[in-house]
């Protein structure tokens, strides 16, 4: 039925003139398309590849990139985390997927991990070539009301020496203790511990052009980005999945299901039992979360999902 081959490396322009660099694996075609956006700071040789491979083997071209700026996409300031100019450019990642051959352009599914699952959400209530999404722990709320003044007037003194020709200010997105700036994704929790672990073991491990810095800036970004509302308002009619793991520290379930309940478009919600965020795809509970998602999709693009 498909193609268990290798992926291979392409890349693509943006409508502003950039190339993101991605892996693609391919299968018989004209066949379906699943889009694949990682989550903060990630690339692409992390930890999607199984998941990927996994739908390929049912049948799916998938396509997994690295985020404009990040990894072997192009982009300056390196590292700069910007979800609404993200959600832009998924657009553009669909319109390079329909162009090949392999692919059927009326099948194509966007997918998307922690904040990916954010970003593909907000994509999909904009394109409406696509055919569903599914979104995978994502992320809803990005600055901890604690953390707001000193965040903010760290932002400010960051964009005033950037005016006087300095280079940008730029941080892990976890410290050794879990911890950023912003609260962010379960700071100084369990939650940031495991991120600054994955961040860690991405360094170690040597992934290419890898870098476990983010702009300060990002999180000028991430304060002004509001995926809830836009899903809320605009999501009507793409068939929707979000899988939530029960013990998501990072993305708190609560926040997750609350954002899910307020969506208007036909919708699917998997509750990965006994899971948590950074081991929803790779533990005991992932057999049943890819079982999930082939159904969605089967049903996504037969139309079928109330």
């Amino acid at each position: 039925m498909a193609l268990t081959q290798s992926h291979r490396t392409v890349s693509f322009k943006t409508l502003d003139g950039l190339n993101l660099e991605a892996w693609l694996w391919e299968a018989q075609g004209p066949a379906p398309a699943i889009v694949m956006t990682h989550g903060l700071n990630c690339v692409k040789e992390m930890s999607l590849a199984e998941t990927a491979e996994a739908f390929q083997s049912e049948g799916y071209n998938v396509l997994l990139y690295d985020s404009r700026s990040v990894g072997g996409s192009e982009g300056l300031p390196r590292n700069q985390v910007d979800p609404w100019q993200n959600a832009q450019d998924v657009s553009d990642v669909v319109s390079y997927v329909s162009t090949l051959r392999s692919v059927d352009s009326k099948k194509i599914i966007l997918w998307g991990m922690s904040l990916g699952g954010s970003i593909s959400g907000c994509a999909a209530a904009i394109d409406t070539r696509v055919s569903g999404v599914i979104m995978i722990c994502p992320i809803f709320t990005f600055i901890r009301p604690d953390k707001r003044k000193s965040v903010f007037s760290q932002l400010m003194k960051d964009r005033v020496s950037q005016l006087r020709g300095n280079e940008p200010f730029s941080i892990p997105p976890f410290n050794s203790k879990g911890e950023n700036p912003a609260g962010y994704a379960g700071s100084g929790g369990p939650g940031g511990l495991e991120s600054h672990t994955l961040m860690k073991l991405a360094s170690e491990r040597g992934h290419r052009n890898f870098r476990d810095r983010i702009t300060l800036q990002s999180f000028h970004k991430l304060a002004l980005f509001r995926p809830r509302d836009l899903m809320e308002e605009m999501l009507a009619e793409t068939p929707t999945m979000m899988v939530v793991p029960e013990l998501d520290t990072v993305s708190l379930p609560k926040d997750q299901m609350a954002a899910f309940e307020i969506f208007k478009t036909p919708k699917q919600l998997y509750l990965a039992t006994g899971t948590g965020h950074m081991d929803v795809l790779s533990g005991k509970e992932s057999r049943n979360v890819m079982q999930a998602m082939l159904r969605f999709c089967e049903s996504a693009l037969e139309g079928t999902i109330q």
